[in-house]
């Protein structure tokens, strides 16, 4: 069954989400891939999103944290500052599942500006939750497409730390949990190497060579001595994504694929 690079990096990501974990979960990319596992292999994950719907079901994407399909769908409703202050900084969320526009080799991300802060070649929608995210949940997740506009050597702005510069970093920063344990894109894996917790990729996708993840990576990517090859997306996984994209699509309007 034949698949685009974008099936194989939400299947992926989807893959990463464990049955039974309470997921906060960002708008966009990281929503797909979340509801993807709660429709496939993790149909008993809690889905929380910033503006309060805890155990979200969504038949179809929202297009923001205030769609009603959110609320309509959960098994409650609760304050934004309880899913902050209880859920999030109370060390309830196991996974915090997250998009940007860049990311830099130690997983921080930059959703704020492209260029200077006061001059901005572009200025993106902003931080949201996201460095709340990234801050105290147990263990972080990133989603995006690989590009060297995307995969930066230096970000142009840090919205979310990740592991900071590396190593320790995160730890004498104080922030609590794991940080980001992940980044999937539609290229590869990378996962955070002991003691550097600098990325290097760990699974590549089928089909896709090392040049071409080196050529997409604005830094000295490297890969992981024992780096597999991504398992294929199996019928199962498209046909529910699939499903989804199609259903979201007739909801809002779009024309198929732009879910």
């Amino acid at each position: 069954m034949s698949y685009s690079t974008n099936e194989m990096m939400t299947v992926a990501a989807a893959r990463r989400l464990q049955n039974g974990a309470v997921c906060f979960v960002g708008i966009g990319l990281p929503s797909k891939a979340a509801n993807l596992a709660r429709l496939t292999s993790s149909p008993d994950v809690v889905l929380i999103y910033e503006s309060g719907p805890i155990g979200a079901k969504p038949s179809v994407l929202p297009l923001s944290i205030g769609d009603g399909e959110l609320a309509e769908t959960a098994d409650t409703v609760v304050p934004t500052g309880e899913i902050f202050r209880y859920w999030l900084q109370g060390g309830r969320i196991d996974v915090g599942f997250l998009g940007a526009a860049q990311v830099d080799r130690f997983g921080n991300i930059n959703t704020t500006v492209v260029g200077d802060y006061f001059s901005p070649k572009t200025r993106l929608p902003g931080a949201g939750g996201a460095p709340e995210i990234a801050g105290s949940a147990k263990k972080v997740l990133i989603i995006l497409k690989q590009s060297q506009r995307a995969f930066v050597d230096k970000l142009d702005f840090i919205t979310s730390v990740g592991h900071g510069e590396g190593g320790d970093s995160r730890k004498r920063l104080g922030l609590p949990g794991e940080g980001p344990v992940g980044i999937i894109t539609d290229l590869c894996i990378m996962e955070p190497e002991a003691g550097t917790n600098e990325f290097v990729v760990t699974s590549i996708h089928p089909g896709v060579t090392r040049e071409h993840i080196v050529a997409a990576t604005g830094w000295a990517i490297r890969f992981a001595d024992d780096a597999q090859v991504t398992a294929e997306p199996t019928e199962v996984e498209l046909a529910a994504l699939r499903d989804l994209e199609a259903r979201t699509a007739k909801a809002h309007g779009q024309a198929p694929g732009e879910a």
